[in-house]
């Protein structure tokens, strides 16, 4: 078949998800175990984002940001967990093309989103702790929405024009990804084509739009840093640090894990690590999420316990009813 052939389909109809291997006597235990991850956090999110849209005293900029991060977790872990329980359930690795490059493009999407969520939620504090006497007039419903909503947009944007690249290449041999989900590396690696040109518009894209964020997150938390190290006191220090405290945690999982994975050089105890790490930053960290906001912050526990008490009267109302 001469190459004008080739550049109009895909031989392969289907690849093969090793996931974690040979590993047949754990299956049922890691299906349990991840279906429990799974269930946590839909029900984490989902009651953070039904806590701020409901509860008027949550009407921040912070906490919008907050519930649109747990949107994108939700989105994020089903791109991710159900074909992995699928897995380990039914023992059928096999995935077709077309959703193999579906779960790729989305996963890609929502992890570009939420780097640019996280620098929005960043510059939030920022400008609570460093500004706070411009906060209300900058960060404005307006700006929240355009924040918030511009994640979103870049995110979907950036990641149709990668995943359309992939797409365009020709896999006619090798179906297996080492891997328990659709990513971009070791998809290139199967691919019977060149992929220099695909592999450079991921590395320009990524830096562009990837590293961008990043940059921004640091850049705020520096300024937020030695904002907090300037207050004299040890208690308004302490104040200062909890409101950004779980933030940080969440990007320093987020981040920490994408570098270890995408960035350094792959020794070969890195290599056999790489599905661990990758575990972290697409299971862990939406599971994580709700978690940190929850447990360390009085507003959410505040609204929370409101919400129980309403529901808890309403329950004796319609006992009483009967």
């Amino acid at each position: 078949m001469d190459n004008k052939e080739w550049n109009n389909q895909t031989v392969v109809k289907e690849f093969i998800l090793l996931a974690f291997g040979n590993i047949h006597e754990f299956q049922i235990l890691l299906f349990l175990v991840f279906l429990a991850i799974y269930i946590v956090t839909m029900v984490g999110n989902l009651l953070i984002v039904v806590l701020v849209t409901t509860d008027h005293h949550l009407h921040t900029p912070m906490y919008f940001l907050l519930a649109n991060l747990s949107c994108l977790e939700l989105c994020y872990s089903s791109t991710i967990l159900p074909r992995m329980l699928e897995v380990f359930l039914t023992g059928n690795q096999s995935i077709l093309a077309n959703l193999c490059f579906t779960q790729l493009y989305f996963f890609g999407a929502l992890a570009t989103a939420e780097c640019y969520l996280l620098a929005a939620m960043s510059y939030d504090r920022y400008l609570a702790i460093c500004k706070p006497l411009h906060y209300v007039t900058i960060m404005d419903a307006r700006s929240c929405l355009q924040l918030a909503s511009g994640s979103w947009i870049v995110g979907f944007l950036v990641n149709f024009v990668t995943t359309c690249s992939v797409t365009h290449l020709v896999f006619c041999g090798p179906n297996v990804i080492d891997h328990f989900f659709c990513d971009f590396a070791p998809l290139l690696q199967l691919s019977c084509s060149n992929t220099l040109k695909t592999q450079l518009l991921i590395f320009v894209l990524s830096v562009v739009f990837g590293l961008l964020p990043f940059l921004l997150t640091l850049t705020s938390y520096g300024y937020i840093i030695r904002n907090i190290l300037r207050i004299p006191y040890t208690i308004g220090r302490k104040k200062a640090f909890s409101t950004c405290s779980s933030h940080l945690i969440l990007v320093t999982l987020f981040y920490g894990t994408i570098v270890i994975v995408y960035v350094l050089p792959k020794n070969n105890t890195l290599r056999e690590l790489n599905k661990a790490f990758s575990v972290i930053y697409t299971v862990l960290t939406p599971l994580v999420n709700p978690f940190l906001y929850s447990l360390k912050n009085k507003d959410i526990k505040h609204a929370l316990s409101k919400a129980l008490t309403c529901q808890k009267d309403q329950t004796v109302k319609m006992g009483e009813g009967v």
